[in-house]
């Protein structure tokens, strides 16, 4: 039994709730304070809160933003902190000094009105720096781009308030603690003082000279860029946050297409979720923007995902478009209606191209292509029974989907019974990794992803105790520390906090030559110190983006995971696999429901037949599917011959020639119908005449 989630879940709640609840004993306390009169609890009250609004700022800024929502926003907080400072300082004084302290009431109130101007130029400042574009591996210095002002003044309204407020604060409570009033003053005139320095260098950023150019001239640059490039094939994509590897998936198979690639992307915040890459990146928010690509010759698109901006680039009648998903399972979603919106679908094998026979979704088999998976020829193959003391067991469960089917995850039913029983065996290295969108519709499944975290956790701190007397790999460690840093420099190029898109669009240019190269061997280098960097004992909880799935394809010696592309993937390395059933379904049925599923194991939501799994592992004379493995793997990913990377690029090759067929029909009907246009004009003209 694994120990109850509860204490922990008990102590993170009262953990975010610890800030706001010291916040507003503090305005309390300070209330307090001032009518009492007590300078002890004022002054301590003061800072307290202060103290609080700042750790708000920097380690719960939803938080911070949740206030704002209820109109107890910071600005109403400061004001009320400096008020009741204000009214504190009139009572502890003997005498009656409301006329001496209403000079400071005037000086906050001059330095708030100059917080609000600097926001309001802020504001002007980021309109002038948006551009209706945003590139990448791009020359847009003619755009006339600059480093972006500091963070604290565009984009941190609220912590530079209080960041501006501290001299203010400081002198009030100075004077509170019985020094004289001139301390109060001079610390609200240095508050005011720094909104002033604020505001007048975010002015000298709305000279003529110091941004960037206008909307038209920047679409005018970007127009003669495509005429200057002349993109041929490129790729699609639109989604949210957490969908950006449904398109780095396909940035090396695009990489090495014949002509000119380009990525179009339609989110701003997508521009920088787009993985190393030397293809020319566009950002094209707005629809009219978009429709300019019609005149380029650009003339194919790949599509990774199906969105609701989708439609808005099928429209171009002078692009085709091919639907390549970002994988290929037994799901229904590998054969949605959207797909017959594309002039193609490109699959995988003849799996994928019968699912969409059966499905009747309208999708017509001359409009089928197979191409294999491109992106599968970094996954080494199958050598063999483990050679270690350890099997490497990689649990990789699918996200909950939409639909609410139980059958889509393992990770609620069974996903701690299967980790449970392998964390169990003392042979077993165990390798978790969830899918990125776990959680993000059925808050139980990321419930279930948290506690198998933590019972993996524990795992290992029960097996570092077990090995206690090895020696740390600390020449490990500093290797992965200094691949890391290598990597970053070859794929972090605006890494500097608070850059903006223009910004980033200065220093992210054309790439040097040879940088593609560099970035694949250091990203191998990468890996391979990744995997020296822990004890071969130690579990592992993979959820950044490296390594990448694949990776722990290469290092797995079996995989454990739910109807998923996935499991397609991982069958190019015809190594044993195992299927989570969830569904409900008696075994045969899940079998026949789920082809995918017949070359591996099937595992109950008890996971009783992971002892028997890891058997046919360890011992390959008892692992029953290898012969149904290699067949399957021709019928999901089609042949090894040609490989895959030349059937993508013959199907790229041959949409871009029926572009061209559809570019000239075009042109000659526009040159039929001239005549008429002039006959009719003409026509239109005698008519006149005689009337």
């Amino acid at each position: 039994m694994s120990p109850s989630p509860l204490p922990a879940r008990l102590l993170t709640a009262a953990a975010r709730l610890l800030l706001p609840t010291v916040l507003a004993l503090s305005f309390a306390a300070q209330a307090a304070g001032a009518f009492l009169p007590s300078v002890p609890l004022l002054v301590a009250a003061t800072t307290v809160g202060l103290a609080a609004d700042f750790a708000l700022h920097h380690w719960q800024r939803g938080l911070a933003t949740a206030l704002g929502k209820l109109h107890a926003t910071v600005f109403v907080r400061q004001v009320i902190r400096d008020l009741v400072l204000v009214t504190g300082l009139i009572r502890i004084e003997e005498q009656d000094y409301e006329t001496k302290y209403l000079a400071l009431v005037c000086g906050l109130l001059v330095f708030y009105a100059l917080h609000f101007a600097c926001q309001a130029v802020a504001i002007l400042v980021r309109r002038t720096r948006t551009l209706p574009v945003v590139t990448r591996n791009i020359d847009a210095s003619p755009l006339r781009l600059s480093s972006a002002p500091p963070a604290l003044l565009m984009h941190r309204a609220g912590l530079r308030l209080l960041v501006f407020a501290l001299p203010s604060t400081a002198g009030l409570l100075a004077t509170a603690t019985g020094a004289s009033a001139w301390w109060a003053a001079a610390g609200i005139a240095l508050s005011a003082a720094l909104a002033v320095v604020a505001v007048g260098m975010l002015l000298l950023r709305l000279l003529p000279g110091r941004r960037p150019v206008t909307s038209e001239q920047a679409m005018e640059w970007f127009e003669s860029w495509l005429d200057e490039y002349r993109p041929t094939a490129g790729m699609y994509f639109s989604g949210g946050t957490s969908s950006a590897y449904q398109a780095n998936m396909w940035l090396e198979p695009l990489a090495r297409l014949e002509g000119r690639p380009l990525i179009v992307l339609r989110e701003r915040f997508m521009v920088k979720k787009i993985a190393s890459t030397d293809i020319p990146v566009v950002c094209l928010p707005k629809v009219a923007d978009l429709m300019m690509l019609e005149h380029s010759t650009l003339k194919m698109l790949i599509h990774p995902s199906n969105s609701g901006k989708t439609s808005q680039v099928l429209r171009i009648p002078t692009i085709k478009h091919a639907f390549v998903n970002h994988g290929e399972s037994d799901k229904l979603s590998s054969c949605n209606p959207y797909a017959k919106a594309y002039d193609e679908v490109w699959v995988a094998g003849p799996a994928a191209r019968q699912r969409y026979a059966l499905a009747n979704v309208g999708v017509d088999d001359r409009d089928v292509v197979e191409i294999g998976r491109p992106q599968l020829d970094v996954i080494e193959p199958h050598a063999g029974a483990p050679t270690g003391p350890y099997t490497t067991v990689l649990y990789a469960p699918t996200w909950e989907g939409w639909d609410g089917n139980p059958g889509n995850t393992s990770i609620i039913e069974a996903g701690e019974n299967i980790v449970r029983t392998l964390l169990a065996d003392p042979g077993v290295r165990l390798l978790y990794k969830p899918h990125p969108l776990t959680g993000s519709v059925v808050p139980r499944a990321g419930a279930a992803n948290a506690r198998i975290q933590e019972m993996i956790r524990a795992a290992n701190v029960q097996r570092a105790a077990e090995h206690a007397d090895e020696r740390p790999a600390t020449a490990a460690a500093a290797e992965l520390a200094h691949r890391t840093a290598e990597l970053d420099r070859l794929t972090t190029t605006a890494s500097r906090r608070g850059a903006d898109d223009t910004e980033r669009m200065l220093l992210q240019t054309v790439p040097e030559p040879g940088r593609a190269a560099a970035v694949a061997a250091a990203t191998a280098s990468w890996e391979a110190a990744y995997w020296a960097s822990f004890p071969t004992w130690e579990h592992r909880t993979v959820t950044g983006a490296r390594p990448t799935v694949y990776a722990c394809f290469n290092v797995a010696d079996v995989l454990i995971s739910d109807v998923s592309s996935v499991i397609s993937d991982y069958l190019e390395s015809e190594k044993p696999y195992a299927v989570a059933n969830t569904s409900g379904l008696a075994e045969q049925d899940f079998r026949n429901t789920f082809p995918t599923v017949r070359a591996g194991a099937v595992l109950t939501p008890d996971a009783s037949g992971i002892p028997a799994l890891l058997e046919s592992v360890r011992e390959p004379e008892k692992d029953r599917y290898a012969e149904a493995r290699t067949e399957l793997k021709l019928h999901l990913l089609g042949p090894s011959d040609p490989p895959s990377v030349v059937r993508f690029d013959d199907a790229a090759r041959a949409l871009c020639a029926t572009a061209d067929e559809h570019r000239a029909g075009m042109a000659v009907r526009a040159l039929a119908a001239m005549p008429r246009q002039r006959d009719a004009g003409s026509a239109l003209d005698n008519e006149t005449v005689r009337g």
